[in-house]
């Protein structure tokens, strides 16, 4: 893994190499100088030993002056380089995870968790920001300073300098055990920021069953279990880092104390000069940081690989559902030239979930014309939503199987499908912004007339005449200013805006009574040519298609038109007559 890692590293800062090799130069400059300082130190010391003259001292001090300003300008520029590309890189990555997000099936990011994604888009790209700025820079400048310090210090004298640095095999003794463990208490802390963000998520969706079911004790009970499993994986992380980090400044002073004591001794014999010492106590200082900084610096190195392990894994993947090509059927030359009118037809369509261990759809066979108004009807749980995700590709689907104006559905790039079919679900997700705005979502350029007119087809335009600030109405979260018939139609009225050629509504109309569900589908019938899949559980309403495909178990058992079908015995009739009997039971009660 580790050559994996270093690879990606290389794959990342490769665009960059420019900005990295000049931020390099400047490090090697930055560490040039600073072996150079101590020796023109040493130089003014030992002079002093002679006679003490101001001219050539202020000569001397104003010299390695200049020196000193020259190198923190260029350790300035350096970090500047470095850092920035850092920078650079998670505005990219961030973005490319962002990008590759938005191409994943749905159902994927349901079953991941928002909160798990959101923190591989955030924290995780910060630490990999670290980890090309921060940790790239201090690991290069600590071998630096010891490829350049250490033969400066053995030129002058070998005992002390091998005295001096004897403690640090102990020190990166310490932070090879203590790296490990701060890699796994990091990975463990990650996993339980992203459950705790997870449940944060959840909670705020679904604040409206909380309250109706009075369950905020159970939820405060798991917030406060995924909270505390989150503070205990930090205060691991903590407990880690407060041990290693001062353990790594002790032996750093021990250094120090041992060169001083064995250093005085050689001075007093005349066997080192004071400037030799002066100079010899420099350069362990200038060892001190980068060597107790060396903790921090390959903690946050492990960090960044758990993250980039982490953000690479959610850009492998690869989407189930993408633009292709398919090997089983005849390829069409070009079946986008003229626009899509809106035939549909099934042949032997099967769905089955990742991960399921039947078909959601069993073979399912049908055909609808371009204008048809077709409605799908079936008990709960026989498909009629998984089929209706299929006709816009949001399930994956196979080759051969389903097919618009007689082109397959998987040979259409998905942007060019999934304008032509306009899909409205149950749940209509409106955005934090204006009515009119979540009206021409799917086409912002739209005008304001043609957002007037949609509202007027999804009979949403009387409720919005009453709103103080008409279609200025900020909405809210979700919606949640709206009631849920008006969220529904809305969302019908933002599919009706695009003039797809085929319209799909998936029990889209099951929070308005029938008389306005009635009104919405002769409003769509009269202006538009359209073909329109209806799935409902209100019979009343299909009985005004054009055709009722019935279904059940994943297959379609009957179709047909209203009349001929409560006629015949089957899954149809015996949904009709309860559906009667309820609403029998519903006026009696009223």
């Amino acid at each position: 893994m580790a050559a994996l890692r270093l690879d990606l590293i290389g794959r990342y800062l490769r665009p960059h190499r420019r900005t990295v090799l000049l931020g390099a130069i400047a490090l090697v400059i930055v560490n040039l100088l600073g072996v150079t300082i101590p020796r023109e130190v040493r130089s003014a010391v030992d002079e002093l030993q002679g006679g003490f003259d101001y001219g050539s001292v202020l000569q001397q001090a104003g010299w390695i002056a200049l020196l000193a300003s020259v190198m923190a300008v260029v350790r300035l520029f350096s970090r500047q380089l470095v850092f920035g590309v850092g920078r650079q890189v998670e505005v990219e990555l961030r973005q490319r995870v962002f990008d590759h997000m938005l191409r994943q099936e749905p159902a994927w990011v349901q079953s991941t968790g928002s909160g798990e994604v959101i923190a591989r888009a955030t924290s995780d790209v910060e630490n990999i920001r670290r980890l090309l700025g921060f940790s790239i820079l201090s690991l290069t400048n600590t071998a630096l300073v010891y490829s350049l310090t250490l033969p400066a210090m053995l030129a002058i004298d070998p005992v002390l300098t091998l005295v001096a640095v004897g403690p640090y095999p102990v020190m990166l003794a310490c932070v090879r055990l203590f790296g490990s463990r701060m890699m796994h208490q990091q990975r463990r802390q990650q996993e339980n920021l992203a459950d705790l963000s997870d449940l944060i998520q959840e909670d705020l969706s679904g604040i409206g069953a909380i309250k109706i079911y009075s369950q905020e004790s159970s939820e405060l009970a798991a917030f406060s279990e995924r909270n505390h499993n989150y503070r205990d994986s930090q205060i691991r992380l903590s407990r880690t880092r407060s041990t290693l980090f001062p353990l790594l400044e002790g032996i750093s002073s021990i250094s120090l104390l041992l060169l001083l004591s064995l250093g005085s001794g050689k001075l007093e014999a005349g066997t080192v000069s004071t400037g030799d010492l002066v100079a010899l106590i420099l350069y362990v200082g200038q060892l001190v940081f980068p060597t107790a900084l060396l903790g921090f610096t390959l903690n946050t190195f492990q960090i960044g690989q758990v993250s980039l392990e982490r953000v690479e894994e959610l850009l492998q993947r690869v989407p189930l559902i993408r633009d292709q090509q398919p090997t089983s059927a005849p390829l069409t030359a070009n079946p986008v030239t003229e626009r899509l009118r809106g035939t549909l037809e099934a042949r032997g369509l099967r769905i089955r979930y990742e991960g399921a261990q039947q078909d959601t759809l069993h073979g399912v066979d049908f055909s609808i014309k371009e204008g048809e108004l077709v409605s799908v009807v079936g008990p709960v749980g026989c498909g009629k939503t998984t089929l209706a995700k299929a006709f816009g590709r949001m399930v994956p689907v196979e080759p051969g199987q389903l097919f618009l104006d007689g082109v397959d559905v998987t040979c259409l790039p998905l942007d060019t499908l999934r304008r032509s079919v306009a899909m409205v679900p149950q749940e209509g997700f409106l955005f934090t912004s204006t009515l009119a705005d979540n009206l021409r979502y799917g086409d912002p350029e739209a005008s304001d007339a043609q957002v007037r007119h949609s509202a007027e087809q999804a009979r949403i335009a009387d409720d919005v005449r009453g709103f103080p600030d008409g279609f200025q109405t900020v909405v809210g979260e979700r919606g949640i200013t709206l009631s849920g018939g008006q969220r529904q139609r809305t969302a019908l009225g933002r599919a009706l805006l695009v003039s797809s050629p085929v319209l799909v509504l998936d029990d889209a109309l099951a929070s308005v009574d029938n008389n306005t569900a009635a009104a919405v589908l002769e409003s769509i019938r009269g202006q538009d040519d359209r073909t329109i899949v209806m799935i409902s559980h209100q019979l009343s309403a299909a009985a005004a298609c054009d055709r009722i495909l019935v279904m059940e178990a994943g297959r379609i058992v009957q179709q047909g038109h209203h009349n001929d079908l409560i006629r015949t015995h089957g899954t149809y009739q015996r949904l009709w007559e309860r559906q009667q009997a309820a609403e029998q039971l519903d006026a009696m009660a009223s």
